[in-house]
């Protein structure tokens, strides 16, 4: 890694930081009045939002958290290439996951991970979707469709022959969203978790 690249690639990751804390979901719930953070799960995620405001406001939150993931990817490649749109996609997902606009009290990252992933390699990002959408089918659990696809993030990365800084960024992504869905894992082993329904989510008036 030659030294010309770290600023910029500091700098990426500080951007993405900052455009990842806006988060979506808890914009959005403001204009239904609520904190989406104090409803449901109290997850600032797209499944939490839709489960309590419903369908259309879901949409809303998918688009602006992968759109924020894949802007950070594209500023960062533009600074400092491959290396950048790596830090910027990172910074996104830290950013979505503690957001300095909202008390640091944000979502998971799940969504905003896809983005970039998918930014950066769209086969990992298919595989690792397919994982999750396998265990939805089978267990109905969101969170245990997430964490296991976190979990083979890394060995897949490795397998298809990922470099160093691939490597790294699989390892701290899954890290990070293993940790922030430290009581969804509770609520598994304790037979307590949510089953995702997709006709029970309904809208606030």
């Amino acid at each position: 890694m030659s030294g010309s690249v770290v600023i910029p690639a500091v700098i990426s990751i500080i951007l993405g930081y900052f455009i990842g804390s806006v988060n979506t979901s808890i914009v959005v719930s403001k204009f239904y009045k609520i904190d989406i953070r104090q409803q449901g799960s109290g997850n600032a995620g797209l499944t939490n939002t839709m489960r309590v405001l419903g369908k259309k406001a879901a949409a809303i939150v998918l688009i602006g958290d992968v759109l924020k993931g894949i802007v950070s990817c594209l500023i960062g490649l533009l600074l400092a290439g491959g290396l950048g749109a790596l830090a910027g996609g990172l910074g996104s997902i830290i950013g979505h996951n503690w957001p300095v606009y909202f008390k640091f009290r944000g979502g998971r990252g799940v969504l905003t991970s896809i983005a970039v992933v998918a930014f950066i390699d769209w086969r990992i990002m298919l595989i690792l979707l397919g994982i999750f959408l396998i265990m939805l089918a089978i267990t109905r659990y969101v969170s245990l469709g997430s964490i296991t696809a976190a979990v083979f993030f890394p060995v897949i990365s490795l397998l298809i022959g990922k470099g160093p800084e691939f490597l790294v960024f699989s390892v701290v992504t899954a890290l990070m969203i293993i940790f922030r869905h430290t009581g969804n894992i509770k609520r598994l082993l304790n037979g307590k978790e949510a089953r995702f329904n997709w006709n029970k989510s309904r809208s606030i008036n």
